[in-house]
């Protein structure tokens, strides 16, 4: 049985439309989100290494509001943005996650040089 509303419109449907924009603006907001966190990644990176040419910095999207960056750098920046200790790396990704929780979303951060990328490719190949 179809039940319309008082303007004679399906409200099955107009209950299907509401539900994509949701679905569509939840999406606009994720995407706003990863932006930001992308865009402090790169300025960070950025300001820390010294050959930001060769950095690549990929997101995967994991699931709902969880994501993973992925920071591809030259084998010496690896070093340089990791730091003495692990203490910069580990300062970084203590202030993307506060921006990330604050947001909602669940965030990691992985650094590594492009030679390691490439063996972990070809160990999932």
């Amino acid at each position: 049985m179809t039940t319309y509303d008082a303007h004679g419109e399906n409200v099955n449907t107009i209950s299907l439309v509401l539900a994509v924009d949701r679905v569509l603006g939840e999406c606009d907001a994720m995407q706003a989100v990863t932006d930001r966190l992308r865009n402090f990644l790169q300025f960070v990176a950025v300001k820390l290494i010294d050959e930001p040419a060769k950095a690549q910095l990929k997101v995967a999207e994991l699931g709902p509001k969880r994501l993973r960056f992925k920071l591809v750098l030259a084998r010496e920046d690896v070093a340089m943005l990791i730091g003495r200790n692990g203490f910069t790396a580990s300062a970084i990704r203590s202030v993307l996650k506060a921006a990330a929780d604050k947001e909602g979303v669940q965030v990691t951060l992985q650094i590594h040089s492009h030679e390691e990328e490439a063996e972990m490719q070809a160990r999932e190949s």
